[in-house]
């Protein structure tokens, strides 16, 4: 069974409209995320999701596939669906978000390897240490607790665990907390059922669809890796991309 990695990409972008098309390098941004795709050992055959045919071309341009979905979908995760309903042969489907160029081999290794080690699991994601307080408090940031056997507790907007004696310090103090990362693996069968699972009240609250995993009883296997991704969300996150793109590239 194939491990096929799909990168969901669309035109439109509140912060950041035409972002996969963004080209300052010499090459788009959407082609900087397969081409990091590309570093995972695990991976098979990479393809990106897109409604609009310019992203598509861009895409074909560089030598990537890529398959046309419906323009009507929720989420990122309704138009990976969509793709692995066409793909009878993948056991594993990877969600690569289109905005992170940097994402490293090892993450999408380490996430497919959570689902080959773990058969009870029928999705797994990673996490990273949070030890900055900004972070731990910023409701954008979402928290993860992770039990011992590596599952996901519980996913929050709010600064969880609360320390009730007072924050961890030092160097040698344990992280405040834990970093959710936007990527996932998932078994194709449990993708494609997951959009019949109804809406939970946690998801609700909390506007986080893995929630909804949880609340139903599911397990989610989690990862920690050391080096957290880096999205691109708006044109200052693009213009630090490209500066850091650029020292490791001077030629």
């Amino acid at each position: 069974m194939e491990i096929v990695a799909v990168i969901p990409a669309r035109f439109a972008s509140t912060r950041l409209p035409g972002k996969p098309l963004l080209s300052e390098t010499g090459r788009t941004l959407i082609q900087h995320v397969v081409e990091a795709a590309q570093q995972a050992k695990s991976v098979q055959r990479i393809i990106v999701a897109t409604d609009d045919p310019r992203i598509a071309e861009a895409v074909a341009a560089f030598g990537g596939e890529f398959m046309m979905t419906r323009a009507d979908h929720p989420t990122g995760t309704d138009r990976v669906a969509e793709v692995a309903a066409k793909l009878d042969n993948a056991g594993i489907i990877v969600n690569l978000q289109g905005d992170e160029p940097e994402v490293s081999g090892h993450a999408l290794d380490q996430v497919v390897a959570l689902l080959q080690d773990d058969p009870d699991a029928p999705m797994a994601t990673l996490a990273t240490p949070i030890r900055v307080e900004g972070i731990y408090h910023d409701p954008s940031c979402v928290k993860v607790v992770i039990s011992h056997r590596h599952r996901a507790l519980y996913f929050s907007r709010s600064p969880i665990p609360h320390h009730r004696d007072g924050l961890p310090v030092g160097p040698e103090a344990p992280p405040l907390a834990h970093l959710h990362l936007g990527l996932y693996a998932y078994r194709r069968d449990f993708l494609l059922n997951l959009k019949e699972l109804p809406a939970s009240p946690l998801e609700t609250s909390e506007k986080l669809e893995q929630l909804r995993v949880i609340q139903a009883g599911y397990p989610i296997a989690i990862g920690v890796v050391e080096e957290p991704g880096v999205g691109i969300d708006t044109p200052e996150d693009y213009r630090r991309f490209v500066e850091r793109w650029r020292m490791r590239n001077p030629a």
